[in-house]
Protein backbone atom coordinates (compact mmCIF):
# COMPACT_ATOMS: atom_id res chain seq x y z
CA UNK A 1 0.00 0.00 0.00
CA UNK A 2 1.12 3.55 -0.94
CA UNK A 3 -0.13 6.90 0.64
CA UNK A 4 -0.58 10.13 -0.78
CA UNK A 5 0.02 12.17 1.71
CA UNK A 6 -0.37 15.89 0.10
CA UNK A 7 -2.55 16.88 -2.47
CA UNK A 8 -5.62 18.86 -3.69
CA UNK A 9 -7.87 16.53 -5.43
CA UNK A 10 -10.59 18.38 -3.78
CA UNK A 11 -10.14 21.86 -5.51
CA UNK A 12 -12.72 22.00 -8.33
CA UNK A 13 -10.58 25.22 -9.94
CA UNK A 14 -8.76 22.12 -11.04
CA UNK A 15 -10.64 18.76 -10.53
CA UNK A 16 -14.20 18.75 -11.68
CA UNK A 17 -16.06 16.32 -9.48
CA UNK A 18 -16.61 13.37 -12.01
CA UNK A 19 -12.45 13.69 -12.89
CA UNK A 20 -11.57 13.97 -9.14
CA UNK A 21 -13.29 10.26 -8.93
CA UNK A 22 -11.82 9.00 -12.02
CA UNK A 23 -8.76 9.96 -10.37
CA UNK A 24 -9.34 7.96 -6.92
CA UNK A 25 -10.13 5.00 -8.63
CA UNK A 26 -6.76 4.96 -10.94
CA UNK A 27 -5.19 5.65 -7.74
CA UNK A 28 -6.82 3.08 -5.78
CA UNK A 29 -5.96 0.78 -8.80
CA UNK A 30 -2.36 1.71 -8.51
CA UNK A 31 -2.42 0.79 -4.86
CA UNK A 32 -2.34 4.08 -3.48
CA UNK A 33 -4.93 3.12 -0.81
CA UNK A 34 -5.23 6.42 0.96
CA UNK A 35 -4.74 10.66 0.26
CA UNK A 36 -4.96 13.59 2.15
CA UNK A 37 -6.33 16.26 0.99
CA UNK A 38 -4.35 19.31 2.03
CA UNK A 39 -6.14 22.25 2.93
CA UNK A 40 -4.72 25.70 2.06
CA UNK A 41 -7.70 28.41 3.61
CA UNK A 42 -11.18 28.24 5.52
CA UNK A 43 -12.86 27.32 2.31
CA UNK A 44 -10.35 24.79 0.94
CA UNK A 45 -10.20 23.36 4.14
CA UNK A 46 -14.04 22.60 4.37
CA UNK A 47 -14.12 21.31 0.39
CA UNK A 48 -11.47 18.92 1.06
CA UNK A 49 -13.55 17.80 4.47
CA UNK A 50 -16.61 17.70 2.15
CA UNK A 51 -14.96 15.55 -0.26
CA UNK A 52 -13.26 13.31 2.67
CA UNK A 53 -16.56 12.39 4.61
CA UNK A 54 -17.70 10.60 0.81
CA UNK A 55 -14.51 8.30 0.57
CA UNK A 56 -13.20 6.09 2.73
CA UNK A 57 -9.33 6.66 3.18
CA UNK A 58 -9.61 9.64 2.17
CA UNK A 59 -8.73 12.29 4.77
CA UNK A 60 -8.43 16.01 5.47
CA UNK A 61 -6.64 18.85 6.81
CA UNK A 62 -7.05 22.36 7.94
CA UNK A 63 -4.60 25.40 7.42
CA UNK A 64 -4.28 28.51 5.89
CA UNK A 65 -1.31 28.90 3.67
CA UNK A 66 1.19 31.84 4.10
CA UNK A 67 0.03 33.35 1.03
CA UNK A 68 -3.24 34.49 3.05
CA UNK A 69 -1.46 36.73 5.46
CA UNK A 70 -2.06 40.03 5.45
CA UNK A 71 -1.02 42.88 8.08
CA UNK A 72 -3.71 44.89 7.85
CA UNK A 73 -5.81 43.01 10.41
CA UNK A 74 -6.32 39.78 11.96
CA UNK A 75 -6.75 36.16 9.62
CA UNK A 76 -10.60 36.59 9.80
CA UNK A 77 -10.47 32.54 10.70
CA UNK A 78 -12.21 31.17 14.00
CA UNK A 79 -9.84 28.31 14.27
CA UNK A 80 -11.43 26.55 16.97
CA UNK A 81 -14.43 26.20 15.37
CA UNK A 82 -12.98 25.27 12.73
CA UNK A 83 -11.49 22.24 14.11
CA UNK A 84 -13.72 21.45 16.77
CA UNK A 85 -17.06 21.49 14.92
CA UNK A 86 -16.57 19.06 11.69
CA UNK A 87 -17.07 15.38 11.10
CA UNK A 88 -14.98 14.02 9.76
CA UNK A 89 -12.22 15.96 12.27
CA UNK A 90 -9.30 16.72 10.53
CA UNK A 91 -6.10 14.54 10.93
CA UNK A 92 -3.67 17.63 10.97
CA UNK A 93 -3.12 21.26 10.46
CA UNK A 94 -1.64 22.28 7.18
CA UNK A 95 -0.60 23.54 4.74
CA UNK A 96 1.07 26.43 7.16
CA UNK A 97 4.16 28.25 7.18
CA UNK A 98 6.36 30.69 5.63
CA UNK A 99 6.67 31.81 1.52
CA UNK A 100 8.99 34.55 0.92
CA UNK A 101 9.51 34.00 -2.79
CA UNK A 102 7.02 36.99 -4.10
CA UNK A 103 8.01 39.98 -3.73
CA UNK A 104 5.43 41.90 -1.48
CA UNK A 105 5.38 39.37 0.74
CA UNK A 106 4.46 40.42 4.86
CA UNK A 107 6.82 38.87 6.94
CA UNK A 108 5.57 39.82 10.28
CA UNK A 109 1.84 38.86 9.34
CA UNK A 110 2.84 35.27 8.14
CA UNK A 111 4.82 34.35 10.97
CA UNK A 112 1.73 35.84 13.14
CA UNK A 113 -0.44 33.37 11.49
CA UNK A 114 2.35 30.61 11.23
CA UNK A 115 2.29 31.36 15.23
CA UNK A 116 -1.72 30.40 15.21
CA UNK A 117 -1.27 27.66 13.41
CA UNK A 118 1.14 26.04 15.32
CA UNK A 119 -0.66 27.05 18.44
CA UNK A 120 -3.70 25.31 16.98
CA UNK A 121 -2.02 21.91 16.61
CA UNK A 122 -0.58 22.03 19.67
CA UNK A 123 -4.07 22.37 21.39
CA UNK A 124 -5.35 19.79 19.16
CA UNK A 125 -2.59 17.34 19.37
CA UNK A 126 -2.00 17.59 15.59
CA UNK A 127 0.31 16.59 13.25
CA UNK A 128 1.34 19.83 10.68
CA UNK A 129 2.08 19.93 6.87
CA UNK A 130 4.82 22.75 6.94
CA UNK A 131 5.05 24.98 3.66
CA UNK A 132 8.23 26.47 3.72
CA UNK A 133 9.62 28.22 0.55
CA UNK A 134 12.85 30.96 0.94
CA UNK A 135 12.44 30.95 5.03
CA UNK A 136 14.03 28.69 6.88
CA UNK A 137 15.90 31.43 8.90
CA UNK A 138 12.73 32.22 10.44
CA UNK A 139 11.31 28.87 10.14
CA UNK A 140 14.01 27.14 12.56
CA UNK A 141 13.28 29.75 15.07
CA UNK A 142 9.54 30.00 15.30
CA UNK A 143 9.09 26.00 15.56
CA UNK A 144 11.32 26.19 18.01
CA UNK A 145 8.52 28.14 20.22
CA UNK A 146 6.59 25.27 19.97
CA UNK A 147 8.25 21.78 20.80
CA UNK A 148 5.68 19.63 21.16
CA UNK A 149 5.14 20.62 17.22
CA UNK A 150 5.66 17.28 14.90
CA UNK A 151 5.07 17.05 10.79
CA UNK A 152 6.35 16.63 7.37
CA UNK A 153 7.80 19.87 5.43
CA UNK A 154 5.80 19.28 2.43
CA UNK A 155 7.76 19.76 -1.12
CA UNK A 156 11.24 20.48 0.42
CA UNK A 157 13.32 22.00 -2.49
CA UNK A 158 15.86 23.83 -0.53
CA UNK A 159 19.76 22.55 -0.11
CA UNK A 160 21.45 20.47 1.65
CA UNK A 161 22.19 22.56 4.87
CA UNK A 162 18.64 23.15 5.51
CA UNK A 163 18.03 19.59 4.58
CA UNK A 164 20.41 18.86 7.39
CA UNK A 165 18.78 21.04 9.96
CA UNK A 166 15.50 19.33 9.06
CA UNK A 167 17.05 15.64 10.13
CA UNK A 168 19.40 17.31 13.03
CA UNK A 169 17.42 20.08 14.83
CA UNK A 170 14.12 18.30 14.52
CA UNK A 171 11.79 15.16 14.29
CA UNK A 172 9.99 16.43 10.84
CA UNK A 173 9.43 14.13 7.93
CA UNK A 174 10.53 15.62 5.02
CA UNK A 175 7.75 15.12 1.76
CA UNK A 176 9.30 13.64 -1.67
CA UNK A 177 7.12 14.69 -5.00
CA UNK A 178 7.44 14.31 -8.20
CA UNK A 179 9.93 17.48 -8.38
CA UNK A 180 12.45 15.14 -7.05
CA UNK A 181 12.58 13.18 -10.25
CA UNK A 182 13.51 16.26 -12.29
CA UNK A 183 15.59 18.45 -10.16
CA UNK A 184 19.06 18.14 -8.13
CA UNK A 185 17.44 18.85 -5.15
CA UNK A 186 18.90 16.47 -1.79
CA UNK A 187 17.46 13.33 -1.03
CA UNK A 188 16.31 12.42 2.74
CA UNK A 189 16.95 8.85 4.49
CA UNK A 190 14.01 6.87 3.94
CA UNK A 191 13.30 7.27 7.49
CA UNK A 192 12.40 10.21 7.32
CA UNK A 193 10.55 10.63 3.70
CA UNK A 194 6.84 10.53 2.99
CA UNK A 195 5.35 10.27 -0.53
CA UNK A 196 3.13 13.33 -1.90
CA UNK A 197 1.93 14.14 -5.17
CA UNK A 198 0.80 18.45 -4.32
CA UNK A 199 -1.88 17.31 -7.46
CA UNK A 200 -2.18 19.02 -9.41
CA UNK A 201 1.24 20.35 -9.62
CA UNK A 202 4.48 18.97 -10.37
CA UNK A 203 3.92 16.41 -12.17
CA UNK A 204 6.54 13.68 -11.85
CA UNK A 205 8.93 12.25 -14.75
CA UNK A 206 7.75 10.15 -17.04
CA UNK A 207 4.46 12.15 -17.12
CA UNK A 208 5.66 15.69 -17.48
CA UNK A 209 3.76 17.59 -19.02
CA UNK A 210 0.13 16.61 -18.11
CA UNK A 211 -1.65 17.22 -14.58
CA UNK A 212 -0.10 15.12 -11.67
CA UNK A 213 -2.61 13.05 -9.79
CA UNK A 214 -2.17 10.56 -6.86
CA UNK A 215 -1.81 7.41 -9.00
CA UNK A 216 1.46 9.18 -9.96
CA UNK A 217 2.43 8.16 -6.17
CA UNK A 218 4.06 4.91 -7.55
CA UNK A 219 6.43 6.81 -10.47
CA UNK A 220 8.08 8.56 -7.14
CA UNK A 221 8.57 5.65 -5.33
CA UNK A 222 10.48 3.52 -8.02
CA UNK A 223 12.61 6.67 -8.57
CA UNK A 224 13.16 7.09 -5.43
CA UNK A 225 14.20 2.86 -5.36
CA UNK A 226 16.83 4.14 -7.69
CA UNK A 227 18.17 6.78 -6.19
CA UNK A 228 18.85 5.62 -2.58
CA UNK A 229 19.66 1.66 -4.09
CA UNK A 230 16.29 0.14 -1.96
CA UNK A 231 13.94 -2.29 -3.44
CA UNK A 232 10.20 -0.90 -4.13
CA UNK A 233 9.34 -3.02 -1.13
CA UNK A 234 11.64 -1.33 1.40
CA UNK A 235 10.46 2.21 -0.13
CA UNK A 236 6.72 1.22 0.02
CA UNK A 237 6.13 0.06 3.41
CA UNK A 238 8.54 2.39 5.36
CA UNK A 239 6.81 5.58 3.57
CA UNK A 240 3.58 4.28 4.71
CA UNK A 241 4.61 3.24 7.98
CA UNK A 242 6.32 6.83 8.24
CA UNK A 243 2.76 8.25 7.30
CA UNK A 244 0.74 5.88 9.93
CA UNK A 245 3.00 7.21 12.54
CA UNK A 246 2.75 10.77 11.84
CA UNK A 247 -0.95 11.20 10.50
CA UNK A 248 -2.01 8.20 12.51
CA UNK A 249 -4.11 6.35 9.79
Amino acid sequence: MLIDTHCHLHDREFFPEAQAEEMLKRAHERQVEKIICIGTSHDDSLAARDFAAKHDNVYWTYGIHPEFAHGDGPTGCTHEQDISANYPSPIAIGEVGLDYHYEGYDRKAQIRLFEEMLQLATDHNLPLSFHVREAFDDFFPVVANFPKSRGVVHSFSDNKKNLKRILTETDFYVGVNGMATYSTLPTPPIERILLETDAPFLTPKPFRGIINEPAYIPAIAEWLSEKLSLDYKIIERETTENARKLFDI
